[in-house]
Formats: C-alpha cells, sequence, structure tokens
C-alpha cells in the first residue's frame, strides 16, 4: 500500500488586514510513507537531548521572536535549535509547498478561503496523476482555524477519491513541526520581499545575503514545483 502523508500548519488569521499580520498562509509537507525519516528523526531528537532539551515541540516563529519557552534563551542556543532543524529537513526526502494570500487585497474570510481552495485546487488538479498514485491519500492537521479545516476538507474531498483527515498534536509529529518551520521561513521571505523585515528577524538570521545563502535557497530546493 503506498501512502502519501501531508502535514498541514498555517500563519495569519482571517481577521481584517493588520501590519502585523499581512498575510495568511498555508504550507503542506508532502512525506512519501515509503521513504524511511526514522533515522534522521532518532538523530534529531539525540542532539536536542545533547542540548537538554528532550521532546522539545520545536515552534520556530517564537525561536526567532525570542517567546513562549524560549524567552530565557540566549540567541546562540535559539539558532542551534533551528539549525538543527533545517539541517534535518535537508537530510530527509519531502516536498513541501505555500499557499498564500495579501490580506490588505482581501474583502471578508469568504473570499479568502475561496482564493486559497482556488490555490490549493489548482495545485492538486496540476499534480493529480502522482496523488492518484497513491492507495491512501492522509492529511493530518491541528484544527487550529475552523475555515483551514473547511478548505482541506472541500478540496480533497472533491478531487481525491478517500482522503483521510487525521487531527494531530504538534509535538507528535517531527513533520508537522517542519510545515511550521517552512511557513515561518515563507512569512520571512513574503516580509522580505516586501520591505517589512522586523529588527528580531535581522537580529536572528544576521543580515540578508546569510539568510538566503543558509536557509532559503537550501530550503527552496525541498520546494513540490
Amino acid at each position: 500500500m503506498k501512502e502519501l502523508s501531508i502535514f498541514i500548519d498555517e500563519s495569519g488569521d482571517f481577521g481584517e488586514y493588520a501590519v502585523h499580520s499581512p498575510y495568511y498562509i498555508i504550507t503542506m509537507v508532502f512525506h512519501d510513507q515509503s521513504e524511511d525519516i526514522q533515522p534522521a528523526i532518532y538523530k534529531l531528537n539525540q542532539e536536542l537531548s545533547y542540548l537538554h532539551l528532550d521532546n522539545l515541540c520545536i515552534h520556530t516563529g517564537p525561536i526567532i521572536r525570542k517567546e513562549e519557552i524560549y524567552k530565557n534563551m540566549g540567541i546562540d542556543e535559539r539558532r542551534r535549535i533551528f539549525n538543527k532543524m533545517v539541517a534535518f529537513i535537508r537530510q530527509i526526502n519531502i516536498r513541501y509547498k505555500c499557499f498564500f494570500i495579501e490580506k490588505k487585497h482581501i474583502i471578508d474570510v469568504v473570499e479568502a478561503t475561496g482564493k486559497l481552495s482556488k490555490q490549493i485546487s489548482q495545485f492538486v488538479r496540476k499534480n493529480y496523476k502522482e496523488f492518484l498514485s497513491f492507495d491512501n491519500v492522509k492529511l493530518y492537521y491541528d484544527n487550529g482555524q475552523v475555515e483551514v479545516s473547511k478548505i482541506l476538507a472541500s478540496v480533497f474531498n472533491t478531487l481525491l477519491p478517500n482522503p483521510i483527515f487525521r487531527k494531530v498534536m504538534p509535538k507528535e509529529y517531527k513533520l508537522f513541526q517542519v510545515a511550521d518551520l517552512l511557513c515561518t521561513m515563507q512569512l520571512v521571505i513574503l516580509k522580505l520581499e516586501s520591505n517589512q523585515f522586523s529588527k528580531s528577524e535581522m537580529m536572528f538570521f544576521g543580515n540578508i545575503r546569510d539568510l538566503k545563502k543558509n536557509y532559503l535557497k537550501p530550503l527552496a530546493k525541498k520546494e513540490w514545483g
């Protein structure tokens, strides 16, 4: 049985446009279950354990902004965690795709969900044969936002024979944490392109040249075109 797992995360909200939340992003990480990533997961967990961070659920936004459980960590420690996660992504055989809208061009939640649904539908149709080559397609989402759950159900139930939906806890799946990182990095790209790069982001990544060389270009190789 061939199985495709899709781990989904989002960034932003469906409220009105605001400077602190200009975009809405949905990121999907695709993993062919025939590709064994358990050795890489074991290695990542072991390296985090060496840092006394057992069972850590890696949440990228707070790492960059020095929030939540990372608020008492120095920048070197936070970078170390982030770099280990990026190295993990580069080691494993996955693909990802980001779908996004700029909220200042959106009238309301109906238009927002419609535009995102259209983007995802077009992507699935473009790669329809590949999706159909799998016996099972399982979608993993934490049901964080009702609108996203509705988009996923609408698109995948319409286009695929028998998609399977699973509610997840982020800490249980490293690939969900991967989706979170890639979602955050897509936001970084959009803010970079629109000259909205924050002080905390600049401080964390050092400079734009290093950001592109060390992170954006390597991660882009995993994108599903």
